[in-house]
């Protein structure tokens, strides 16, 4: 039996359409019912290609006895981000504010009237590595909602005064640039310009090229920050865009078979990746290496970019038989039920793959990409540029360029 989803747009939303639990879509029929029945709603909000998103639906939602709990005690509310990215955003703020971090799926209780007042992210079916099982922390709210509800409502307008407090000075306090060039205006942006720029360079992580923690993952692809450094150009910005420009295309999450990048890094050093691909993502970084090559004339830049560009005519493009175009908006992370099957080679696999064109280019390119026994994700390697080009021809006797051409 299907759910209220069944109906949708999104496919996202059609995924969850034959769980157990109750669904709702976004809207004012949702709050209708919490508002009748004065239970408080759950809203679980994800995107078809994300891959914790999949295991929690798998682990939870269509669990029969997690569903029960669900429905008997909340108005439970499907959110697609990439449908909504309004709501998403809105609430994704909420739980940043509350717990310090975020994530999808993205798990938030509201009062009847939407206001959140406890957030999170992926949930698993039993307590482990310090996280409550999905079902204990519903049985919490439960309780906290039907022995503690005044203390939850007055929490949730805390919260919500927080988050427009979080939200009203970025819209009202910027000034009118558009208004009149004058040079005190100019003095302004040549300050925020500056003091963005001192941000960004002491944020950078040196060791490994991008921003954050050197000493532990997951590290985003800083597309806003790259573009703004390679647009405002000068030494300092450009070296601190070129790093990160440089580790990500020469690690994992590039994918250097099929061009492209996934999400983002689990560790800090661009190793491994997770294997979902987004058109937003890579959408803005075709552009940032495209204005590197704009700024620095390496060749590399060009290369990438246009790799990014193959990469979404020959797997993104869709072209139905209307004969109206559009791109697909990403790529599972998922491969026949496994996390980044078709990206992470065995040894075996690479070599069977390669050893048809001689056993020096197998050789040559399992050295050059990082191909070993033992691997770096669940058995298999994920492509990166882990040896220099020069130190390969060394080991084997070959010209330097004679590597790459042989890759």
């Amino acid at each position: 039996m299907s759910n209220r989803l069944a109906g949708s747009l999104s496919l996202y939303l059609r995924q969850h359409a034959n769980d157990p639990v109750h669904w709702y879509p976004w809207g004012e029929e949702a709050f209708a019912a919490a508002r009748q029945t004065q239970r408080p709603v759950f809203l679980s909000a994800g995107y078809a290609s994300c891959h914790w998103c999949h295991v929690m639906a798998r682990e939870s939602f269509r669990d029969p006895a997690v569903a029960d709990l669900l429905n008997a005690g909340f108005v439970c509310i499907k959110v697609d981000r990439e449908e909504r990215p309004d709501v998403d955003d809105y609430y994704m703020t909420a739980a940043q504010a509350m717990t310090g971090s975020g994530g999808w799926p993205l798990s938030v209780f509201l009062t009847p009237e939407g206001k959140p007042f406890h957030a999170g992210t992926y949930y698993p079916p039993v307590d482990r590595h310090g996280m409550p099982s999905f079902t204990r922390l519903l049985r919490a709210v439960m309780n906290a909602w039907t022995e503690r509800r005044d203390e939850v409502i007055d929490s949730a307008e805390r919260i919500g005064q927080s988050i427009e407090r979080i939200g009203g000075p970025l819209l009202a306090g910027a000034p009118d640039l558009a208004s009149a060039a004058t040079d005190e205006t100019a003095t302004m942006v040549e300050a925020a310009v500056s003091a963005a720029l001192r941000t960004l360079a002491a944020q950078e992580d040196q060791a490994n090229g991008g921003f954050g923690d050197a000493r532990g993952g997951p590290k985003f692809p800083p597309h806003s920050a790259l573009g703004f450094l390679l647009s405002i150009g000068g030494d300092t910005a450009i070296g601190v865009a070129r790093r990160a420009l440089d580790a990500m295309a020469d690690g994992g999450l590039y994918d250097h078979l099929a061009g492209g990048f996934f999400r983002y890094s689990v560790d800090p050093a661009w190793r491994v990746p997770h294997f979902e691909k987004m058109l937003y993502d890579n959408a803005q970084l075709m552009q940032a290496y495209a204005l590197a090559h704009a700024a620095t004339g390496e060749e590399r830049y060009r290369r990438v970019a246009l790799g990014v560009l193959d990469w979404l005519d020959e797997e993104m493009l869709q072209v139905p038989a209307a004969g109206r175009s559009a791109y697909a908006s990403s790529l599972d992370a998922d491969s026949e039920g496994e996390e980044g099957r078709f990206y992470a080679w065995t040894e075996r696999d690479f070599r069977q793959a390669t050893e048809a064109e001689g056993e020096l280019v197998a050789r040559a390119t399992a050295a050059r990409f990082g191909i070993t026994a033992t691997g770096d994700f669940e058995g298999g390697s994920v492509l990166r540029l882990a040896t220099a080009a020069g130190t390969v021809a060394t080991a084997l006797g070959l010209a330097p360029d004679e590597v790459d051409h042989l890759i």
